[in-house]
């Protein structure tokens, strides 16, 4: 049977999320930095994929799957959120095939921005992405501690953190936080963040003014994370810290752009730089100076 490329469903996506944890593994333990991916229930996919079928897609070969990708659109932005091929895989056209596909979405969508996040060793991805206008932009850092190596830590003042709601007037704050950041709303994907009872969002206020937002995740996890001004940052981002320094979790961990304050916060407390990747895009967009991207699917 020849090689098919179809829409996913959703009872596939755990599935493509078990390929895409493989193939995360093969490509960090050949680059030295050993498995770092495990399997997790595929609930964001799940939720692009009813949000907007259009951007997900699979590469199947007599009933197994040999690729995935899917991509999201949020106003004038795509952004493609995973393209992974099997292990053993590479090479044949797949991840070629499954780009122009999510590619469709965005002309579909008519966004007009094209970005994503990968691995910054990943050289032969950046070339397909390169040839497809976006181009290495911002380097970003998955920064990582155990947690109570960072509980004595005082590194200068934080901001007020009270709860996000979903009320008419919190979700237009996040609105306007966003756009002022990234240029395009993200309404649906705060819902999103806000209906996981795993999440903790947070808006950062100074002297009464919100002037941000942050999410941790009971896992110890840090982001997204905005500000309205990047002076905001370093007491939004010991804000944050604090709050994923109070939970249970075992480590702290936070996806830090290079050229944001935060990264040499991270340092001076001793969070080790565990991942490098890279931001790419079509064209300049966003101020990686003030948002703290919360993983390379969401963005």
């Amino acid at each position: 049977m020849p090689l098919v490329f179809r829409p996913a469903r959703v009872d596939e996506l755990a599935r493509a999320e078990a390929l895409v944890t493989r193939s995360i593994n093969d490509l960090t333990a050949r680059h030295g930095f050993g498995a770092i991916a495990t399997s997790r229930s595929p609930d964001f996919q799940s939720f692009c994929l009813r949000d907007d079928p259009r951007g997900t897609w699979l590469a199947e070969d007599d009933g197994e799957i040999a690729g995935f990708a899917q991509s999201w659109v949020s106003g004038r932005l795509w952004f493609l959120a995973e393209l992974f091929v099997a292990p053993g895989r590479q090479g044949q056209g797949i991840g070629n095939e499954l780009l122009d596909r999510t590619l469709q979405h965005a002309g579909q969508a008519g966004a007009t921005e094209k970005s994503l996040i990968t691995f910054a060793f990943n050289v032969v991805s950046q070339g397909l992405y390169v040839r497809h206008g976006m181009l290495p932009r911002v380097p970003i850092h998955l920064c990582t501690a155990e947690r109570a190596s960072l509980a004595g830590y005082a590194g200068g003042p934080a901001l007020r953190a009270t709860p996000i709601g979903t009320s008419a007037a919190d979700l237009d704050t996040l609105q306007r936080l966003d756009i002022a950041t990234l240029g395009v709303s993200r309404e649906t994907h705060h819902r999103y963040l806000l209906a996981d009872p795993r999440m903790r969002g947070v808006f950062l206020e100074d002297e009464g003014e919100r002037v941000g937002y942050a999410y941790v995740a009971a896992s110890g996890h840090v982001g997204p994370l905005a500000v309205m001004d990047a002076q905001a940052m370093p007491g939004a981002f010991r804000a944050a810290l604090a709050l994923a320094v109070a939970g249970d979790a075992r480590q702290v961990s936070v996806f830090v752009p290079g050229t944001s304050d935060a990264l040499a916060i991270a340092a001076s407390q001793g969070m080790r730089f565990t991942l490098p990747m890279v931001l790419m895009s079509t064209g300049d967009f966003g101020d990686w100076t003030r948002y703290l991207p919360r993983n390379p699917g969401f963005m």
